[in-house]
């Protein structure tokens, strides 16, 4: 297993899916660091070699990934909690933040929780 980003992708996968395992690098991303590096998209990571998998390693240290963009991320909803916006708000009560309904969905999020069987109702 090859180390990325303190990330064990997985040898036996195409390098473009492998590095999706690293947080914060998705499909397009993992494309545009094969081609930035020059590495067919078809090649495994089990036979990439040292060189190659330095200069990966290299291109996805410009990118923020993992720990570092789990920090940004909690830090940015800190903010929108303690200036008390609305979906800093939201965030603080644990409801949907992006406008979605919560009449019938959400029970997860809700107060109330999962949904209650009542005695003796029929469906």
């Amino acid at each position: 297993m090859a180390r990325i980003s303190q990330v064990e992708v997985p040898d036996n996968k195409r390098v473009e899916i492998s590095l999706t395992y690293i947080a914060g690098i998705g499909n397009s991303t993992a494309k545009k660091i094969v081609a930035a590096v020059g590495l067919d998209p078809l090649k495994r990571v089990k036979d990439l070699t040292p060189e190659e998998l330095g200069k990966v390693r290299d291109e996805v240290a410009t990118y923020t990934v993992e720990g570092d963009l789990r920090r940004e991320k909690k830090t940015a909803i800190e903010t929108l909690k303690e200036i008390g916006s609305y979906r800093g708000k939201r965030h603080r009560r644990g409801q949907p933040v992006r406008g979605q309904r919560t009449n019938r969905n959400c029970r997860n999020s809700k107060a109330a929780g999962r949904r209650k069987t009542v005695a003796n109702k029929k469906k």
